[in-house]
C-alpha cells in the first residue's frame, strides 16, 4: 500500500514579489544616481505612471535582507551596503583625509548650537579663526550659510546640511548624542559643562520662550515696585 505524502505549510516556497515596470525603473534611477534623491526628482525621471511613494517603499522591504539595502535619510532615497557587513567593507582601501583640529571644534559647535555667526564660533572657540577653517567645512558641503542674524550688520549664521547628516548616517540632530550620553562614553567631563552648550536651535528658541514667558509672568510685579515710591509721596 502506497501511503500518500503529507502536505505541509512549511513546504511552500516563497517566490520574490513581481517588480512593476515603474519599480524597474525607480531601482535603477537610484543605483546610477551620484547622491540622493527625493520623491520629486524621482517621479520627473520616471516614463512610467504610477506611485512613486509606494514603489520606494516596496523596494525597500524587498532589499531589507540583501547586501544592499535602500534607505531614506531626510526624505531623499539611496543605496546603502547593509549595516551587517561594515566589518567586510572595512576590509577595502580607504583614504582618509584627516580634518584639523580647529575644523573639529567648528563644526562640532555649529552643529550643537546652529544656527550661528563666525563671530559667535570665535567667542566659544575663544580663539580666531584660522585660514579656510569655515571654508573646508563649506567645500565639504557640510556646512552652508542658513540666513543672516536680525542684529546690527547682519551677520550670516551657518547651519549643517543633509549631507552632514547622510555622511555621518543620522536620520535627524536630535539623534545627536546628549551632554549625558558624552559624559557616560568618557568623552567630555560633564561635571563641568554647561547643558546649554549643547543645544540645537530649538532648545535655545525654547528656552527664549520659557524667558519671554518669565517676563511676562513677572510684569505686574515689576509695576508695582516701580510705583511704590510715587504711593509713598
Amino acid at each position: 500500500m502506497i501511503k500518500k505524502a503529507k502536505s505541509s505549510k512549511d513546504n511552500v516556497l516563497k517566490f520574490p514579489s513581481k517588480l512593476s515596470d515603474l519599480d524597474k525603473e525607480i531601482e535603477a534611477i537610484i543605483f546610477v544616481a551620484a547622491e540622493p534623491l527625493d520623491v520629486d526628482t524621482i517621479e520627473s525621471k520616471v516614463s512610467k505612471k504610477g506611485n512613486v511613494p509606494e514603489s520606494l517603499e516596496k523596494l525597500k522591504q524587498e532589499y531589507s535582507n540583501r547586501g544592499i539595502n535602500l534607505i531614506c535619510i531626510k526624505d531623499k532615497w539611496s543605496f546603502r551596503t547593509s549595516p551587517n557587513l561594515s566589518s567586510l567593507m572595512s576590509q577595502e582601501k580607504t583614504v582618509e583625509k584627516k580634518l584639523s583640529r580647529a575644523a573639529v571644534e567648528t563644526l562640532a559647535i555649529i552643529v550643537y548650537h546652529q544656527p550661528v555667526t563666525r563671530a559667535e564660533i570665535e567667542e566659544i572657540r575663544g580663539v580666531a579663526f584660522g585660514t579656510n577653517t569655515l571654508e573646508i567645512l563649506m567645500e565639504l558641503n557640510w556646512v552652508k550659510p542658513g540666513g543672516r542674524k536680525d542684529v546690527p550688520g547682519r551677520p550670516i549664521q551657518y547651519i549643517t546640511t543633509d549631507d552632514f547628516l547622510s555622511h555621518f548616517n543620522i536620520q535627524k540632530l536630535s539623534d545627536l548624542p546628549t551632554i549625558d550620553e558624552l559624559g557616560a562614553a568618557g568623552l567630555i567631563d560633564s561635571s563641568s559643562v554647561d547643558n546649554a552648550i549643547f543645544g540645537t536651535g530649538k532648545f535655545y528658541k525654547e528656552k527664549q520662550e520659557e524667558k519671554k514667558d518669565d517676563i511676562y509672568s513677572n510684569i505686574d510685579e515689576m509695576l508695582n515696585s516701580t510705583l511704590e515710591p510715587e504711593e509713598k509721596d
